[in-house]
């Protein structure tokens, strides 16, 4: 049946009007988004508060953050008597400095550096307390090892920590004005500057890591975590150890570039495989990850606000519940084998079957023997033990054992390829 013309002509007006606003519309939300993709994502208007604050809204998250080790990394012995953990009361060769000389002590879990504060600067001390060893080591950063040493004397008393430390213990380091917002990892270190928000508060005006994509989001952390150096350096003659101008939801290559490595040399920083030596390294290994590749953020397992678990992971590691929110047997994530014990040829509540045991060790080394764990989540071979040197969990683990036992025993798990594991 044929359409009365008055309707015809209806339809018609109606599609006219909808073209003219499409015409309208479209353009403007093109520059828009044209305009998000060339700008930065970091607020570099706003202006830095400090955490306290941030917990005037947030206070339940911020009474968690408190306690994290995220908040205490630097502290002052004389307001926090209490975590002096070195051992003052008894002479050691090491140790030619009183606490009475200590401005600030950094860090509590593997190691405790004291620094001392010249003129607007801090320099740290020849001795260091290793926390896992209960003794004093020594603490000297030798010529050869980390980049920045070419450009810096040989004394620590020479090495200012400002450009080389204080930028990731601090928020907001002015490297004009040596002062900082606060010292230790504040609310706005990963969030960015937050007067806008404080003065306003909206979801617009502030940086949520966790909506950010995923890339950008590690980024948020590897400005800490990663070893490297600026793009441009120096910065006014001055070589910094850090990320120099870079706030969260920036593109951090765009200032920071990792540490270089080639294949086959073990160095100060990289197994020759190209998993990380030493600490503060996990942003090196994790980018080389499946896990990076496919949008996994370091807060899919850690909550850097604090939770009762180690490393403030959402679950804990030892019972294998982190790993196993993703990767329950029968996953399409892994691990192959109807059950974990299938899987990892070991007692289900022994060692030998904790994840982290065999795609975590710990190979990256933070003082003297204590290492910490590795966040490629790559098995490393007894076969690449033999090339490369770069222990691997098996005789690690049973450490009467040599590599090509292992393999041997590899070679019989009818799961395992002798392709990967090695032949």
């Amino acid at each position: 049946m044929d359409m009365p013309f008055k309707q015809v002509r209806i339809l018609l007006q109606t599609a006219a009007v909808v073209m003219a606003t499409l015409m309208l519309v479209l353009p403007s939300v093109s520059q828009a988004q044209s305009k998000a993709a060339a700008a930065p994502a970091g607020n570099h208007t706003a202006k830095f508060v400090g955490s306290a604050t941030c917990g005037e809204c947030h206070g339940e998250v911020y009474e968690r953050w408190q306690k994290t080790r995220m908040a205490n990394v630097v502290v002052d012995p004389k307001v926090h008597p209490e975590k002096v953990l070195g051992n003052f009361g008894t002479k050691d060769p090491l140790v030619n400095f009183s606490l009475t000389d200590v401005a600030f002590m950094y860090g509590s879990k593997w190691k405790q550096r004291y620094f001392t504060k010249q003129g607007d600067d801090y320099f740290a001390q020849g001795a260091q307390w290793d926390v896992q060893n209960h003794k004093w080591a020594a603490y000297h950063v030798a010529k050869g090892t980390d980049w920045w040493t070419a450009f810096y004397p040989d004394a620590n008393e020479q090495r200012p920590t400002g450009a080389l430390c204080d930028g990731c213990h601090s928020t907001n380091y002015d490297i004009a004005t040596k002062k900082v917002t606060e010292w230790n990892v504040g609310c706005e270190k990963c969030h960015g500057p937050g007067s806008e928000h404080a003065s306003k508060p909206t979801s617009l005006n502030i940086v949520n890591p966790a909506h950010l994509a995923p890339m950008a989001a590690v980024d948020v952390c590897m400005q800490c975590h990663s070893q490297g150096q600026l793009s441009k350096n120096p910065v006014k003659g001055v070589y910094y150890d850090w990320p120099v101008g870079y706030l969260p939801g920036d593109k951090l290559s765009d200032v920071w570039k990792l540490e270089e490595h080639k294949l086959g040399e073990e160095t100060f920083t990289h197994w020759q495989e190209d998993s990380a030596h030493k600490n503060r390294m996990q942003g090196n290994d994790f980018v080389q990850s499946e896990m990076y590749k496919h949008g996994v953020t370091c807060w899919s397992c850690h909550d850097v606000h604090g939770t009762n678990n180690q490393a403030d992971l959402l679950k804990p590691a030892a019972s294998n519940a982190i790993c196993l929110s993703c990767h329950a047997t029968g996953s399409p994530n892994g691990p192959t084998g109807t059950t974990l014990t299938e899987h990892t040829h070991h007692a289900v509540d022994s060692k030998g079957s904790a994840c982290v045991s065999c795609h975590m060790p710990k190979i990256a080394k933070t003082i003297a023997d204590v290492n910490v764990r590795s966040h490629t989540f790559r098995f490393i071979t007894p076969t690449q033990t033999e090339q490369f040197g770069i222990p691997n969990p098996c005789t690690t683990c049973h450490t009467d054992k040599k590599p090509e036992w292992a393999k041997l025993q590899l070679q019989q798990w009818s799961n395992a390829s002798v392709w990967r594991v090695g032949q």
